[in-house]
């Protein structure tokens, strides 16, 4: 789609930028096959040198259950325990947690009615690439049934800037008290940090806890790693997708806006498990809709990475095309 119009809240607010931004590597699931510490390497950092700020929110009460990790990256590792953090600041400021909940109460109110319209939509454009039609005539359809989904995802992006905006205005989150001295701890945990990873887990809970604390605009100074969830928060916009989900129809759907730190392009991890990439044309359609970014794949063991707004060095990733191919590069 057109990128929808989005909103830069001080929590998500960038620095201004130095003359080079540390690079951004997106991963694959690392579960199984961690590639981590290859990564890490690939962006000239130290594994026996290098001090990691790792953050696992999206794991939620198991956030600190990160032995494996600390272990991969040769112990070398701080948990900057963003979970914790946010469950202290509910415990201590009941009011800016009440506003949370109702907050995503509204959030999970606009997501069911934008899903409504969104199924509806897609099925329209799944039948319109099916018809048969001159070609002039069956381009400017699908054409048309394609901006109908990117105006509809633009839509709910922008009615929860507006929640979020409205939010934000009326609780200014970042000048609680509680909320203040974890970021001022957060801070100077993440200067003292070669690099910052972000892990997977839930994510829309991993989203939330890392804009509670502003960490949109801490994280612009360090190298960062991010998998799975992790790599999807930090993107643009967040879409949640599944096209062969166990119960209901699948359809890739925007939650909300990233945090925006590697912009113009979308991953899409375990691709495996949730893409149809053997049909063309419901890539084509994804690929289409989400354009102009670059949409990339990351299966377990894949990794690319991002430096100033180009992507290098691809290993196992697939590159989405919005001709319905799916390109290998790397590995």
């Amino acid at each position: 789609m057109a990128p929808p119009a989005t909103r830069p809240p001080p929590a998500r607010a960038s620095r201004p930028a130095a003359s080079r931004k540390p690079p951004i590597v997106l991963l694959g699931p690392q579960r199984f096959e961690p590639t981590l510490a290859d990564a890490v390497a690939a962006i000239g950092l130290s594994l026996g040198k290098a001090r990691f700020g790792t953050i696992t929110a999206g794991w939620q009460e198991r956030e600190g259950e990160d032995a494996d990790l600390h272990a991969h990256l040769a112990e070398r590792t701080t948990n900057l325990k963003i979970y914790e953090r946010a469950e202290d600041v509910w415990r201590r400021d009941r009011e800016l947690h009440g506003e949370h909940k109702r907050r995503q109460e509204l959030l999970r109110h606009k997501q069911d009615f934008y899903r409504i319209r969104l199924e509806h939509e897609l099925e329209a454009a799944h039948v319109i690439q099916a018809r048969k039609a001159p070609d002039e005539i069956l381009e400017a359809e699908r054409t048309a049934s394609i901006e109908a989904i990117r105006q509809l995802d633009a839509y709910h992006i922008e009615q929860c800037a507006r929640i979020h905006e409205e939010y934000d205005a009326r609780v200014v989150p970042l000048r609680r008290a509680a909320v203040l001295e974890h970021r001022k701890e957060l801070t100077r945990l993440i200067d003292s940090m070669d690099a910052i990873c972000i892990a997977g887990g839930h994510v829309a809970t991993l989203l939330n806890r890392l804009e509670l604390f502003g960490l949109g605009e801490l994280l612009t100074q360090k190298p960062l790693l991010a998998w799975s969830a992790g790599a999807m928060v930090i993107s643009e916009v967040v879409v949640l997708f599944h096209d062969s989900p166990p119960q209901g129809p699948g359809a890739a759907e925007v939650l909300d806006r990233g945090l925006g730190l590697a912009r113009g392009v979308l991953p899409f991890p375990s691709p495996e498990m949730r893409l149809r990439l053997e049909d063309p044309a419901r890539i084509a359609l994804l690929t289409r809709r989400f354009a102009p970014r670059t949409l990339v794949t990351l299966t377990g063991g894949a990794h690319i990475t991002w430096e100033s707004g180009v992507l290098r060095r691809p290993f196992r990733v697939q590159r989405l095309h919005a001709d319905g191919r799916v390109e290998a590069l790397g590995g």
